[in-house]
């Protein structure tokens, strides 16, 4: 294919559980994923890694497992998987996630199709609900790690993203909420301008914690079993209440959040008709979800100063991020 009939500009959705690039290829979508997880292990192990032909880069006196690969090796040996973001952002906790992150970053976006080909990168609205943290130091760590793999990088807003990728035929205006791993973020658009936007720290991790503690199980027990196909309609024992209980508490607190802050900028715009409600992240993937949004939604919707037009999920919840990420990114070589 000649260098003219490439289609520049890649999207990276840069997420608590994965990691996700998406890019326009000669016939479809293109999306490479890994798990946001990884596992170090003695350099002795090298061998049998081959033998599982299981993809690992060696350090010093270890070897470093990526992605699904670590997830899987992690339960084989009885090991927690190690992630380097925590809450949606950064981990500081853990001393080895900027290096696992570049390589995590490398795998996911290869090189790039021309020089300082643009990359737009997901990043978290600032988490109302815990004001300490803020997202400059995420943002500056991925701008340099997309930088040093050969992009010219451009960080944006994550719940934005699916607005582009889900709202076009409604001009892009529309209400979208991204309930990831480590935060829940929400933006608010008319006619692509962001308006409204922010993060809280209520995900899926969250869920797992609290509903854990609840009856008494470890977060990750709580996450198999969310994983294992529980429907959020049918709950049939006390783990699976404790779950839906914990995903309704996040859906009213981010539907609450939205309420609030749009009564106290509301002067600001005007929508002149109803719009949608778009759900979307890996969080929204449990059994039902749509539904049970839709039941906690309906005791809302009278007192919501917003007029909702329909309740939907994204078409691709794992990648409507990304998607929305790469729609941005070819914009800069539209002409």
């Amino acid at each position: 294919m000649s260098e003219k009939k490439k289609i520049l500009g890649v999207g990276l959705d840069i997420g608590t559980m994965n990691i996700v690039a998406a890019r326009r290829g000669s016939a479809d979508l293109e999306y490479k994923r890994m798990r946001d997880v990884f596992l170090a292990l003695p350099a002795a192990q090298k061998r049998m890694l081959k033998l599982a032909d299981a993809s690992y880069v060696e350090r010093g006196d270890e070897v470093i497992i990526l992605g699904d690969n670590a997830l899987a090796l992690a339960n084989a040996f009885g090991k927690d998987p190690r992630r380097p973001l925590s809450g949606g952002l950064i981990s500081p906790r853990e001393s080895d996630a900027l290096g696992v992150l570049k390589l995590l970053i490398q795998s996911v976006l290869g090189k790039p199709q021309v020089e300082d080909e643009v990359c737009y990168f997901s990043v978290p609205a600032p988490p109302l609900d815990q004001p300490d943290r803020d997202i400059i130091y995420h943002t500056g760590v991925f701008e340099r790690i997309v930088e040093e793999c050969g992009y010219e990088p451009y960080a944006s807003n994550e719940a934005m993203a699916i607005i582009f990728s889900e709202c076009a035929n409604e001009g892009f205006t529309g209400l979208s909420f991204s309930f990831g791993s480590g935060m829940t973020n929400v933006a608010l658009a008319l006619n692509t301008v962001e308006v409204l936007s922010f993060s809280v720290a209520r995900g899926g991790d969250w869920i797992d914690k609290h509903a854990g503690m609840a009856v008494g199980m470890k977060p990750a027990q709580m996450c198999a079993l969310k994983e294992s196909g529980v429907n959020l309609m049918e709950q049939t024992t006390q783990e699976e209440e404790a779950l839906a209980l914990y995903y309704k508490a996040m859906i009213e607190f981010s539907l609450d959040t939205v309420a609030q802050h749009f009564i106290q900028k509301q002067h600001n715009f005007q929508f002149s008709e109803a719009i949608p409600i778009v759900v979307s992240g890996g969080t929204s993937k449990a059994g039902g979800f749509l539904d049970f949004f839709q039941k906690v939604w309906k005791k809302k919707k009278r007192k919501f100063p917003i007029e909702i037009s329909e309740v939907r999920h994204a078409k691709d919840p794992l990648n409507a991020v990304a998607y929305g990420m790469l729609i941005q990114a070819m914009q800069e070589y539209d002409e």
